[in-house]
């Protein structure tokens, strides 16, 4: 027989594990699968989670599934491979040949952050090539700082990153030509502008420049492509849709109401597989939330069963 459960979480981040305590606390039996890739892997702390702040991402999931698991929560290394509707509930195939049943399901895969081609880039990321300064700014203060603009937003994080540090140079690259507006800010606020494609970083983080010229930079900030993982819902009819910024497409996320209800019933969503932006602490309370909604939507299905059960006995 397969193994069920009154809810089977996908992802074992701080979305995911949030959702799975707040759920096990409710007395629901709850399984984990997590791939064991969290997002933040590379980087060596957790910031901006009070009480946290500082914690390596390794430690603090550590100590969430410890949390889950004295509550009874089960957590499973791996991955869901399909998830499939099946009578009231769900079916999910799991990469080792498990099949286990779900009465309703939370998405917390998070989104695969889909980085600029660029020499360098992918081996430095989340050490010295970083993109958010809330999360690396402060780390990064009055330090040397290099801006390698992709796309339109080159000169707005440019801006943003000024806080940080007063050694900042946008390097335009690819990226858009900053207008009369932009430039009378960037010169306002002492950025320097760099025109001409970048080859590829060399060392930490310096600036191999498309003629030859190194610049060298403590830290260079990209903006990738962000991608929701959540291409395992597509069979239940949903998919991610765009994200916009200021007319630009920064990705793709799963949609969902406020508590974390996507439009495929019985299945939520929390982290950034449904909101690019989260960082930790938010990713942790979006599963709070959609924990809480979870097993609120399952009280009413037990009553639903209870009622009718005995108005069946009665008749």
């Amino acid at each position: 027989m397969d193994e069920r459960y009154d809810v089977v979480v996908i992802g074992g981040g701080a979305a995911g594990l949030s959702g799975a305590l707040t759920l096990s606390r409710a007395r629901r039996s709850v399984l984990v699968v997590d791939a064991g890739v969290p997002r933040n892997a590379p980087a060596g702390h957790v910031h901006n989670y009070l009480g946290r702040e500082g914690t390596p991402p390794a430690e603090l999931y550590a100590i969430g599934r410890g949390e889950v698991e004295a509550y009874g929560g089960t957590i499973r290394s791996g991955r869901v491979v399909s998830v499939r509707r099946e009578d009231d509930g769900f079916l999910l195939a799991l990469d080792g040949g498990e099949n286990v049943r779900a009465r309703r399901v939370l998405l917390a895969a998070g989104l695969t952050d889909d980085l600029p081609e660029l020499p360098g880039v992918a081996e430095r990321w989340g050490s010295t090539v970083l993109h958010c300064p809330y999360c690396h700014g402060w780390e990064a203060r009055d330090s040397a700082v290099g801006i390698v603009s992709t796309g339109p937003l080159g000169a707005y994080a440019a801006l943003l990153w000024r806080q940080w540090t007063d050694d900042v140079v946008l390097f335009v690259h690819t990226g858009a030509e900053p207008g009369e507006e932009d430039l009378a800010k960037l010169t306002a606020r002492g950025v320097r502008i760099v025109r001409g494609e970048v080859a590829g970083l060399e060392g930490g983080a310096d600036v191999r420049l498309a003629d030859g010229e190194l610049m060298t930079r403590d830290a260079v900030v990209v903006t990738p492509r962000f991608v929701a993982n959540a291409e395992l819902l597509a069979d239940l009819g949903t998919v991610p849709v765009p994200m916009e910024l200021h007319g630009t497409v920064m990705g793709t996320y799963l949609p969902a109401d406020p508590t974390g209800r996507t439009d495929v019933p019985g299945v939520w969503v929390a982290g950034n597989a449904g909101d690019l932006s989260a960082q930790v602490i938010v990713a942790a309370a979006q599963g709070l939330k959609a924990g809480a909604m979870i097993n609120a939507d399952l009280i009413e299905e037990d009553t639903a069963r209870a009622v009718a059960g005995r108005r069946s006995v009665a008749a």
